[in-house]
């Protein structure tokens, strides 16, 4: 580690403005969702309100070392610190933790560690070195399939790990590359596969190839300059295929709880009996979350005054489903004050982005942003039973020192990066 000397430096407040109120309202809600008893110790280390307490002091000085490192230290050494996290990754098979079905937590002492959350931010560094390398041309397929291989690795080893939630994270350098120049067929291809993947689950391989094949040669026929015939027979056959591989895939890949979470999202069960009893199985958490947020009302009920976060009647309201306390509790104003933090934060990460003079930050920067998104979206809309369930924590909210610690070096390379900016030609 090396400090820099003789240079200019401009931290940007409103970024760790934002980031110190996320992180302080977290830690309120935590109180609430964990406290126990009428008196609450905050330094009881045993609660989880007091070992986030702890997370947050010891962020501090995570935050200081960052900043202290020489920015180009970030692109210079990209490479090292994302192999060091692919081994470290590697290194759960055989010395990692079983936690509630994922070996994705390493036991040190009395606390876990999960290299995945880390793992991100090593991902982001390594996709922004390779893309702003001057022989990459993200145009180009052999760099596409060279980028590709770079987020695939971490996303394969965390699935290994029955990590699902923090795999599907991975795509969010999607958005990263479309930004660099990625070929729209990209963004086409993905929507066609969710759209194709959908509709074979809930209606079946024959409707979805047959719809699929009326809309591909209608505009095959519509069109004035048409392509060779032999496109949309192709793009047919890729549609049945596809089709097919989906219901192998949901039959005999994913496992019971991933398959009665789908089942459940999309309607697929039929049988009024078995419906309602995996209801009351599976979205228990769901149900009660939604219970909780609605009876925030407008204002919300008040600090620790939620009967449904009190009563413990959401399960891990403190990790994943930490905003149903922010419903309850804060109301919609609450909520809506949430949102807007972290949609200020994105948009903010994105200007600064925007405004970077090397293409490593401004790819970092984008990817920075899309991970935070791809997380505040999903554990937002799992909550709120927009989405289904999926195991990922709300960025700066949800407890854990892995997660807080994690996106707090995801965001504060970044910082460093931006304040360098003036010293870039």
């Amino acid at each position: 580690m090396i400090r820099e000397t003789n240079r200019h430096f401009s931290f940007d407040w409103t970024t760790i403005i934002i980031f110190m109120m996320l992180v302080g309202f977290g830690w309120v809600n935590i109180i609430s969702a964990s406290h126990v008893g009428e008196t609450i110790d905050y330094l009881d280390f045993s609660q989880p309100f007091g070992k986030q307490l702890m997370f947050i002091g010891l962020t501090i000085g995570l935050i200081i070392i960052i900043l202290a490192i020489e920015a180009k230290f970030y692109e210079r050494f990209a490479s090292v610190v994302y192999v060091i996290s692919m081994l470290s990754l590697i290194g759960l098979f055989i010395f990692g933790k079983n936690v509630n079905g994922a070996q994705s937590w390493y036991g040190i002492g009395g606390m876990t560690i999960q290299p995945s959350e880390f793992a991100k931010a090593a991902t982001a560094l390594a996709v922004a070195k390779y893309v702003s390398d001057l022989q990459t041309d993200i145009k180009r397929f052999p760099d596409q399939i060279k980028t590709f291989i770079i987020i695939c690795i971490p996303a394969f080893l965390i699935l290994l790990q029955n990590d699902a939630g923090s795999t599907i994270v991975y795509g969010a350098f999607f958005f990263v590359l479309y930004r660099e120049g990625l070929p729209q067929i990209y963004l086409t291809l993905a929507i066609s596969v969710i759209l194709i993947s959908i509709l074979s689950l809930k209606f079946g391989p024959v409707i979805t190839s047959i719809v699929a094949a009326t809309v591909v040669f209608a505009q095959y026929f519509l069109s004035k300059k048409k392509p060779v015939i032999l496109q949309p027979i192709i793009i047919t056959l890729a549609t049945v295929v596809m089709s097919v591989g989906v219901h192998f895939f949901y039959d005999n890949v994913l496992q019971a709880h991933q398959k009665d979470r789908i089942s459940l999202w999309l309607r697929l069960e039929n049988d009024t009996d078995k419906l309602a009893a995996m209801r009351r199985d599976i979205l228990y958490n769901l149900y009660e979350s939604e219970k909780a947020i609605s009876s925030g009302g407008f204002s919300g009920r008040g600090f620790m005054e939620g009967t449904r976060t009190t009563g413990k009647f959401v399960p891990e309201q403190h990790t994943d489903y930490i905003f149903s306390t922010v419903g309850e509790e804060w109301g919609f104003v609450g909520s809506c004050m949430v949102v807007i933090l972290f949609v200020l934060l994105m948009l903010r990460i994105l200007h600064l982005a925007e405004l970077q003079k090397s293409q490593f930050s401004r790819v970092y920067g984008y990817s920075v942003a899309a991970i935070m998104f791809l997380h505040f979206m999903i554990n937002i809309g799992m909550v709120m039973g927009l989405i289904p369930t999926i195991g990922i924590p709300l960025p700066f909210f949800s407890y854990g020192g892995s997660g807080l610690w994690g996106f707090t070096i995801l965001l504060f390379i970044f910082v460093k990066l931006d304040s360098n900016r003036i010293n870039e030609w």
